[in-house]
């Protein structure tokens, strides 16, 4: 097995309150996805047209199905099953079954993943010889599938969790920038499941990030940081992370939190997976309202006729977790 195994896991604090937060984060970037789907590449100010009241239902469009889940977490469940038949990180096997999954005509496939997955090159030189030649890779493909990982690895501390996440992100991602975007949101999980607040955990993550990408990741995760401050389009990592973290600074419920990323437009299923991962940790599974959860689904292409709706997906997030009874 390879390093970031279940040695040393043990569950802190209260088993059933740590349950509800590991669904909360897997349910919830799971409904951010597919509530955010629809919406993607759009204006500013859509969502809130749609939907005055700021509550919102899972409506379908741009080839979406109400409620349906999106790449983000079909590989995120991908990567779940990994960990969980190995009992820890084998990254020849993630990336062959994210190959498997590029193969069965996926609905939607970030380009940079496509063009690593399906190079024929090796898995552990494929992202990078993918960089050498195109040197731009800090997209938000890795950090979009990070839930179900970082749920995995909250428990071995913050070294591990975000080591863990960067080797994950390596697989499709060649630049450390989006290594490190990875990690910090590995780790904020952590101390949500924990029962801290994510935000106030910012400034220790910041200390474990890369001492050339410090800088920058803490002039976009700063609390005085605004969407219309960024510099990339929110489809690249550092703006995708700081918008999902704007979000959840600037409400105070997941439905708000989900309801303000999504409508800064955009990279809209992205922007509201990672912000529902982060808000679901935060406030827990039963925040999540049932007109959102009913109606969602996740199909993982490659895996014959699997459809994982949200009994799957909190079970998926115990065993995760190690909360199974």
């Amino acid at each position: 097995m390879e390093d970031g195994g279940t040695a040393g896991r043990v569950v802190t604090g209260s088993t059933t309150e740590r349950a509800e937060r590991a669904e909360g984060a897997v349910i919830g970037s799971a409904v951010g996805d597919a509530l955010g789907a629809p919406f993607e590449f759009g204006p500013p100010g859509v969502y809130a047209r749609r939907f005055p009241d700021g509550a919102g239902t899972m409506c379908g469009g741009g080839g979406w199905d109400p409620g349906e889940a999106t790449d983000d977490t079909q590989m995120a469940v991908l990567v779940a099953d990994s960990l969980l038949e190995h009992g820890g990180l084998e990254p020849a096997d993630v990336f062959r079954r994210f190959q498997r999954w590029a193969a069965s005509d996926p609905k939607d496939i970030g380009l940079q993943t496509e063009a690593v997955l399906t190079s024929g090159d090796p898995w552990d030189r494929a992202a990078a010889l993918h960089f050498q030649v195109n040197r731009h890779a800090a997209g938000n493909g890795s950090l979009m599938r990070a839930t179900t990982a970082a749920v995995y690895f909250a428990d071995a501390g913050r070294e591990a969790t975000m080591a863990a996440a960067r080797r994950i992100a390596a697989l499709t991602h060649g630049d450390r920038a989006a290594w490190e975007g990875t990690a910090i949101y590995h780790e904020l999980i952590r101390a949500a499941l924990d029962g801290a607040d994510p935000l106030a955990a910012v400034l220790d993550a910041l200390a474990a990030v890369h001492r050339e990408h410090r800088a920058r990741w803490a002039a976009v995760l700063a609390p005085g940081w605004h969407p219309d401050d960024a510099t990339e389009f929110n489809g690249a990592v550092w703006p995708c992370l700081a918008s999902a973290l704007w979000a959840l600074r600037t409400t105070d419920s997941f439905e708000g939190a989900l309801g303000a990323a999504i409508d800064l437009g955009g990279d809209t299923d992205t922007v509201a997976a990672v912000t529902g991962g982060l808000a679901g940790a935060r406030y827990g599974v039963r925040a999540i309202p049932a007109r959102w959860t009913d109606p969602l689904h996740v199909p993982v292409p490659g895996c014959g006729d699997r459809v994982l709706r949200v009994t799957e997906l909190a079970r998926l997030a115990r065993e995760l977790a190690g909360t199974v009874a």
